[in-house]
């Protein structure tokens, strides 16, 4: 089956064709099915701002490897104890990417992010099909279409992040970063009732797409002093939230000064691995009483993200559709960062 794989580990923003990642389309054997899986014939399956990351290598795995975790499809075999959510053929789906073992102490403490058995070696969401645990798996509503239901994952990471925040209506908050998780996150935020809810980001259709889904103000830090208007707009307090979903050292550096005393700061994003940031401890930590957290995974929050996604304004995610043999142009389409998210059609899918 066909099925996008990494070739060659690097940047895909190098300029130089002799040390720039890669990524093709290759061939590669249908996976075994299991007596407690599915196999899914994929739809769509979504670029996560995280897979020009898995190209640079970031967890150095040994080239070639697949990616790609975002995706919806249909069920078309279901293994013979693969009974317990009730999981049929022809089922509309999507899932974790992640299977948790259910039996290490992690698991067992309801922490399943911490899983010391969880396996992604059967992530190769880029293909024309995919062989799941029924406990990764989840129905889609009937009024989500395939398009949106690629997007689970990422909700779930909003439910998750809000999870973590323990929200409360009328606080004050602010994201740094309007890409997928950040502006989906902002929608979720929203719902909730937030107060000054602002987001940082540089590109304008992004800062636009954030005033659309409900934020109050909108600030460029290209043009703007963060920490400066940050504080003005919330009357010199700061926010009571504070969530970075850039990823990117020097947007994350300044939110601290932002953070309102006995606020929550979230680092709810993927960092180079090797990047250290000072924190001035007594000021932040022991005087402020900041809460400074971060993000991994999901567990727990799929159900609830599945009988979310309706309530997302999804169409701006859903626009821009590569077909799985056009892998290179879409790759190349998501580092310039122009669109909100960009989909891969693996299969075409009758009546989707």
């Amino acid at each position: 089956m066909k099925s996008i794989q990494v070739v060659k580990v690097g940047s895909l923003r190098d300029p130089n064709p002799e040390t720039r990642g890669q990524v093709k389309v290759v061939d590669i054997p249908e996976q075994v099915l299991g007596d407690e899986d599915v196999r899914i014939k994929v739809a769509y399956c979504a670029i996560c701002g995280s897979d020009p990351h898995l190209v640079e290598n970031i967890f150095g795995w040994d080239p070639p490897y697949g990616m790609g975790h975002e995706l919806s499809g249909v069920i078309t075999e279901v293994g013979p104890k693969a009974t317990k959510k009730g999981l049929k053929v022809g089922d509309r789906v999507a899932g974790n990417f992640l299977h948790f073992c259910g039996t290490c102490y992690y698991c067992q403490n309801g922490q399943q992010q911490f899983c010391e058995h969880a396996n992604e070696s059967n992530n190769p969401g880029f293909s024309e099909t995919i062989v799941w645990h029924e406990s990764q798996v989840y129905k889609l509503p009937d009024d989500v279409s395939l398009k949106q239901g690629c997007l689970l994952e990422p909700i779930s990471i909003a439910v998750r992040l809000m999870d973590k925040i323990d929200m409360k209506v009328g606080q004050r908050v602010a994201i740094c970063g309007g890409g997928p998780i950040g502006l989906l996150s902002l929608q979720a935020i929203h719902m909730f009732g937030a107060a000054s809810l602002t987001l940082i980001e540089p590109i304008a259709d992004r800062r636009d797409l954030a005033i659309k889904y409900g934020a109050d103000n909108v600030i460029d830090p290209i043009t703007e002093d963060v920490v400066q208007r940050g504080l003005e707009l919330t009357g010199g307090l700061g926010y009571d939230v504070v969530i970075d979903c850039s990823g990117n050292p020097r947007a994350a550096y300044p939110l601290p000064q932002i953070t309102a005393k006995g606020g929550k700061l979230i680092y709810a994003a993927m960092y180079p691995n090797d990047w250290e940031m000072p924190l001035n401890l007594y000021k932040y930590c022991y005087y402020n009483e900041l809460t400074i957290t971060g993000l991994y995974v999901a567990p727990y929050a799929y159900p609830r993200a599945a009988q979310l996604l309706h309530r997302f304004q999804l169409d701006d995610f859903t626009t821009k559709v590569f077909e799985l043999d056009d892998a290179v142009a879409a790759f190349d389409a998501q580092v310039t960062g122009k669109y909100p998210k960009i989909l891969i059609r693996c299969n075409k899918i009758e009546g989707e």
